[in-house]
């Protein structure tokens, strides 16, 4: 059993500026953001579907858009909006979430990636730069995912990136009228210089040159460091 006994907890998150070799984090700001943000995500004709798995209503204009972002503020929610370093346009953003400063543990949630990032190098980046955030400058212990267990992208998503899966929460709450289980996964502290590892490796101009397509897979790059091999 790891011994805590000198564990002193770690600071709550705030959002950040980062730049990666694909894409840069900022805070959100919402006279800066919120158009940028609804029009990354297709305008109300697109933002609803792009959303199908999330718990609140459709939304109807920007506005309800621009009230949800502030209600997630208001609960703690600490949003990181996504910027194409290539384009200088925004195309997603994320939140820390649920925040357990005291006992070393976050949550990723409110992903959102536009249509101009999906499937690219820049969906990949941004949740390295989050995580590594998370563990190296504030200390977490445990950085969580979680996600409608019908989500089957989210899933994909969390188990490529290096998330364990841990069970589904069933009946975990209502959402838009129907029931929700909620599948979780986590990265763990000790985990966290392998993973690391396998994001660089994988994000080197060797592995994805200036077209932006992969040589090699994140997940084979990581299995081969737990195998002992060289990446």
């Amino acid at each position: 059993m790891d011994n805590l006994a000198h564990w002193k907890g770690c600071a709550a998150p705030a959002a950040i500026t980062a730049t990666g070799r694909f894409v840069s984090l900022l805070p959100y700001d919402r006279d800066a953001h919120v158009q940028a943000l609804w029009d990354a995500f297709g305008g109300k004709q697109g933002i609803n579907p792009l959303l199908t798995y999330f718990t609140q209503d459709d939304f109807g204009s920007i506005d309800d858009f621009a009230a949800w972002l502030e209600t997630n503020k208001t609960n703690g929610w600490v949003a990181q909006v996504f910027r194409d370093n290539a384009t200088g346009q925004v195309v997603g953003m994320a939140n820390y979430m649920r925040a357990d400063p005291a006992n070393g543990s976050v949550e990723v949630g409110g992903v959102i990636h536009g249509p101009d990032m999906a499937r690219s190098p820049l969906s990949t980046e941004v949740h390295y730069l989050m995580a590594k955030h998370a563990f190296e400058d504030l200390g977490y212990r445990r950085y969580e995912w979680k996600c409608h267990n019908g989500n089957l992208a989210s899933k994909r998503a969390a188990e490529r990136l290096g998330f364990t899966f841990e069970g589904v929460f069933r009946q975990h709450m209502i959402s838009k009228g129907a029931n929700r289980d909620t599948a979780w996964f986590s990265m763990i502290d000790g985990e966290w210089p392998l993973l690391a590892r396998a994001f660089d490796l994988w994000l080197a101009r060797e592995n994805i040159g200036e077209d932006g397509v992969q040589k090699r897979r994140l997940q084979d790059i990581r299995a081969s460091l737990t195998d002992g091999g060289e990446a």
